[in-house]
């Protein structure tokens, strides 16, 4: 069992990284197929979305549904348990909007 000191520890311990964040927003738009995260998520690469999603996968945050059909569909979601990270990522998207708009800065038209 692993121990934290805080409780933001264990949020981080899912969460954490560059990318898995922006995979559960996507993700809380509805289901998608890998593809559509790949196109989403243009410099990602195919080896560190699977290796994100697998990991989301196991601390049951997101699931992996398989369809049965040729060729086969695969498709990813938040889980009920996923879908509690919500208020967390709706607060990290408001305060990025306003971060981006700080760091931006109001867009001045100089004219000669």
């Amino acid at each position: 069992m692993k121990v934290f000191n805080i409780p933001v520890e264990a949020t981080l311990e899912v969460i954490g990284g560059k990318w898995k964040v922006v995979i559960l927003c996507h993700l809380d738009k509805g289901e998608k197929r890998t593809s559509e995260l790949k196109r989403l998520m243009p410099g990602i690469t195919q080896k560190m979305l699977t290796q994100q999603l697998r990991e989301l996968e196991e601390d049951g945050v997101v699931k992996r549904s398989i369809y049965e059909q040729l060729p086969p569909k695969v498709v990813y979601s938040l889980t009920e348990y996923g879908w509690s990270l919500k208020p967390i990522l709706d607060t990290m998207c408001a305060w990025g909007e306003q971060h981006m708009e700080m760091v931006e800065g109001p867009e001045i038209e100089i004219s000669k």
